[in-house]
């Protein structure tokens, strides 16, 4: 399950994405039309910053703007940027792997072999998908 911070960065950037090309965007527009706290949204477009998805410009006409064109930008990045792991469990992570403590043979752990399925199939779309493919025809702002 996605943590409201990984929902709320992504609604983020469709709203972002909708805008893309036209400018910086005020953070109080993007809480109010997407209906997110103002305080908690400063701390996840500050991480997509850091993360060099986003910019932001100061002062009159400033806000925060896509630096990267939304196309580009896949669900998958997102969430490794908010979430980290994509992995079900820990030992089947490809970037943040870990034994897990109560494993006794992870070798021939039936749990393990399914789960890495899980994760694949999910890599699979979350690297197929983009934050264009969060904007419907019918989005409107």
């Amino acid at each position: 399950m996605l943590s409201k911070k990984t929902k709320y960065a992504l609604k983020a950037l469709r709203f972002l994405a909708s805008k893309y090309g036209e400018g910086p965007v005020l953070i109080s527009d993007i809480a109010k039309r997407e209906n997110i706290s103002q305080k908690f949204l400063e701390s996840i477009l500050l991480e997509l910053r850091k993360g060099r998805v986003l910019s932001s410009k100061k002062g009159k006409g400033g806000g925060y703007y896509l630096i990267k064109d939304p196309q580009e930008v896949t669900l998958c990045d997102i969430h490794r940027m908010i979430e980290g792991p994509i992995a079900p469990l820990p030992c089947v992570s490809l970037n943040y792997y870990e034994p897990c403590d109560d494993c006794e043979d992870e070798v021939n752990c039936t749990l393990k072999a399914v789960m890495l399925d899980v994760r694949d199939a999910q890599l699979e779309i979350l690297k197929k998908k983009t934050i264009l493919d969060l904007l419907p025809e019918n989005y409107s702002v």
